[in-house]
């Protein structure tokens, strides 16, 4: 017969182990992201942190820190089996009504069809700049890294370091000026000195996000498909975020113009070399301009540019397309 002190002291080490995975998962995480909406919904698992969505609540993390320029990448594998209804997103965004912000966002599908990833971006508080694509890989077997690439010049939307979408600075002198005079912009998003340049994000300190929830209402199919609660949990999974970029003074305010000019007036800092806005990170290379195309030709399956009915005048920087 086994003693009940084997058993107990035999348990109380399988709980030990479980509780130590989940402290590295946490540690592992935690110089970069924490918590930010129900908490527990947000679960450290082995070297893994998991979002999870029930019929009670979703749940996110944010980043530690704020930054003004930058790459920000997390290694995810999405829900698996019947995920219609259920958006994951991964974004950066800045704060209040003129925010920036740019975003992936993972729509969920009905088991055996493909994961649709939307990307979008606002501007000084103004969106419906969607594009949406179908992936090369099922996104659900296996870790795959996104991010996003964010300099003066251009805003790059990474699949496992393939570009899948571009925002460029079309006039960057123009933005820089308006930049000195202190972010003069008309509400549409476009510079005052420029009014015929597209809009290109003002130099706002952003923080990363990812977050999981029910969107049933237009994710999939527009809104036909409903979340199927039967399969809850439905778990997001990420392997790890990084953030390479120039971190925002935490007792600075969001518009303070001495970290502005820190971030955005030298390829050298506090933090070292500025690697993300060194002179070949300002447009994409040969190859990356190859991959481009190839990801739209093949898998681009919405683009606002085209859509007419949203916007029978094109909006200015699809101009070209």
């Amino acid at each position: 017969m086994v003693s009940l002190t084997v058993v107990a002291v035999a348990v109380a080490a399988a709980v030990l182990v479980a509780v130590g995975a989940a402290a590295a998962a946490a540690g592992k995480f935690d110089d970069v992201v924490g918590p930010s909406w129900a908490n527990d919904h947000v679960v450290y698992e082995g070297d893994l942190l998991k979002l999870r969505l029930d019929s009670s609540s979703g749940g996110g993390f944010a980043s530690k820190n704020k930054f003004l320029y930058g790459k920000a990448s997390a290694d995810l594998k999405l829900v698996p089996g019947d995920s219609a209804g259920v958006v994951t997103a991964f974004y950066l965004s800045s704060a209040g009504d003129k925010h920036n912000e740019f975003d992936f966002e993972f729509l969920g599908n009905v088991t055996g069809e493909p994961y649709l990833v939307q990307t979008n971006l606002y501007i000084d508080g103004v969106g419906n700049r969607e594009q949406r694509i179908d992936l090369w890989f099922d996104p659900t077997a296996d870790f795959h890294t996104y991010a996003v690439l964010w300099n003066p010049s251009q805003v790059v939307f990474l699949v496992d370091d393939t570009p899948i979408r571009v925002y460029e600075n079309k006039n960057a002198t123009a933005t820089a000026t308006a930049t000195t005079k202190g972010h003069h912009r008309h509400a549409n998003g476009t510079n005052a000195t420029a009014p015929s340049v597209p809009p290109f994000p003002s130099p706002q300190p952003m923080a990363v996000y990812s977050s999981i929830w029910n969107a049933d209402d237009w994710a999939t199919q527009g809104g036909r498909v409903k979340t199927d609660w039967s399969h809850a949990p439905f778990v997001a999974t990420f392997r790890d975020v990084r953030v390479e970029g120039c971190a925002w003074a935490g007792n600075a305010t969001d518009s303070d113009a001495s970290e502005v000019a820190r971030c955005t007036g030298s390829s050298w800092g506090k933090e070292g070399r500025y690697w993300w806005k060194e002179k070949d990170m300002e447009e994409l290379t040969v190859h990356q301009s190859h991959q481009l195309v190839w990801a739209r030709a093949h898998h681009l399956v919405y683009d606002y540019c085209v859509d007419t009915d949203r916007f029978p005048v094109q909006p200015p920087e699809c101009a070209g397309r």
